[in-house]
């Protein structure tokens, strides 16, 4: 064994006796071979950080090891087929497994809380996560992304993440299963997961500090698991499959922006009729990101007397008028009406007459040209 740490003895007992039945690795330790391996599987704790990096192993298997100080590593290990930490109860830094393309078994099941990052990423033969079923808390970010064959995440127990939730690009991933977690402190991001049909497993999340982020995800239809998150900081929908925003339905404000941005399939935004506000932008379409070709109205935003920042509605081929933003009148930024081939110039115009409280600019063009009788007062 070549580490740069020492050997500690403690006592683990609840009396007062000076017996010393658990040996502490004190440092960091790094496994590189089987002898490296061998010679940890006596100790019961590590202070620092454990890791497996470029290692030549098909197995790390440490029976006895309870808990890790830092942070437990494995990167770049292209046999390792297992891991086995049965007994292992906490880890004071973050869990990073990465680049292990043929790690099919990861048990974990007494590990309950992190004190870092839990991040999972390129782990071509990994199915599922249901070697850590116990784990109930992640004080850092949750990153479960780029594993291509997993089906099912299984961390049913997890209550609490304490930054942003991030799942993407796992081509086979049809279940979410984050059923006992009840609110995200960051954003909440799903994005291209091919195979995902449903999030019936996020389906206790009552808030989302960040933005609620879904992007791709081709057969996911609806957002109908997310029915009991009331309040977000922001909301962002690009989807080629969704049609219809119904899963939203419970929130009532948002913090900071909302984009709905290139939806191929939707044609309405009845999901959102309990918002009243929206403080930051509303972007309903956008120059770069393309529009909602099917959106035939915005009736679902009838509820909004206030837009805080910007309000944009461009490249929505569908749209025949603005009748749902008829509650709205005070725009903090500007307006941009734009590119929208069959909406009438007339309904921007309408619109600005309804206003008692800016907006800073306006840019209407390219809509339906039309003149409209009688001109509305304010008319670009």
């Amino acid at each position: 064994m070549s580490q740069d740490g020492s050997i500690s003895s403690t006592d683990s007992d609840s009396d007062t006796d000076t017996d010393t039945d658990t040996e502490c690795f004190e440092g960091d330790y790094l496994i590189t071979d089987d002898s490296d391996v061998a010679a940890l599987v006596p100790f019961t704790c590590i202070t620092g950080n454990l890791s497996v990096v470029e290692a030549e192993v098909t197995s790390v298997v440490l029976p006895n090891l309870k808990w890790i100080g830092g942070g437990l590593i494995l990167c770049n290990n292209t046999a390792l087929t297992s891991l086995d930490l049965s007994a292992l109860t906490s880890v004071g830094g973050a869990l990073a497994i990465g680049f292990c393309p043929v790690l099919t078994s990861l048990d974990s099941n007494a590990l309950t809380s992190l004190g870092g990052d839990l991040n999972i990423y390129y782990n071509d033969a990994l199915t599922n996560l249901d070697g850590l079923n116990s784990l109930t808390s992640v004080s850092g970010y949750l990153t479960i992304n780029n594993n291509h064959n997993m089906t099912n995440l299984g961390l049913s127990a997890l209550t609490s993440v304490g930054e942003e939730v991030s799942i993407r690009n796992n081509d086979a991933l049809t279940n979410l299963d984050l059923s006992a977690l009840t609110s995200v402190t960051g954003d909440l991001r799903i994005s291209m997961n091919d195979a995902l049909t449903n999030l019936n497993g996020l389906g206790n999340i009552t808030s989302v500090g960040g933005h609620l982020y879904f992007f791709g995800n081709n057969t996911l239809t609806n957002l109908d698991g997310l029915g009991n998150i009331t309040s977000v900081g922001g909301i962002g929908i690009n989807s080629t499959a969704l049609t219809n925003l119904d899963g939203l339905s419970g929130i009532s404000s948002v913090s900071g922006n909302i984009r709905i941005l290139s939806n191929d399939a939707l044609t309405d935004l009845d999901g959102l009729t309990a918002l009243t506000s929206v403080s930051g932008d509303l972007l309903i379409g956008h120059y770069t990101n393309g529009g909602n070709p099917v959106l035939t109205n915005l009736d679902g935003l009838s509820g909004i007397s206030s837009v805080g920042g910007v309000l944009e509605i461009c490249w929505n081929d569908a749209l025949t008028n603005l009748d749902g933003l008829s509650a709205l009148t005070s725009l903090g930024d500007e307006l941009l009406v734009y590119e929208n081939i069959i909406l009438s110039d007339c309904e921007a115009c309408d619109l600005l007459d309804q206003f008692t409280a800016g907006p800073t600019a306006i840019d209407v063009h390219d809509n339906l040209d039309d003149s409209c009788t009688p001109v509305p007062t304010n008319c670009p």
